[in-house]
């Protein structure tokens, strides 16, 4: 069964760091982790992971996709990091 989101986040007229907002709206959904669906939290650690400067954050996330995810840990990397993680 699909679930729409019932808010949006809110974008101020200001903000144009398009990034910031989805890591922002990422680490909101995987807050309340347990509302969302198992996909959508999957995808938000996946952009928390890919995204943030932060390495306990991101060593976090990755335990949170072990977790969710059923797929080999190197799988998750490669889908986490494309590029082996270079810019």
């Amino acid at each position: 069964m699909k679930q729409l989101i019932s808010r949006r986040i809110a974008v101020t007229p200001g903000t144009c760091d398009w990034m910031q907002d989805r890591l922002t709206e990422a680490r909101a959904i995987l807050a309340d982790a347990p509302r969302h669906l198992d996909s959508l939290v999957i995808l938000a650690a996946r952009v928390v992971a890919g995204q943030t400067d932060s390495a306990s954050e991101c060593a976090d996330v990755i335990d949170v996709l072990c977790q969710l995810d059923r797929r080999p840990l190197h799988a998750i990397a490669a889908t986490a990091f494309p590029n082996g993680g270079a810019a």
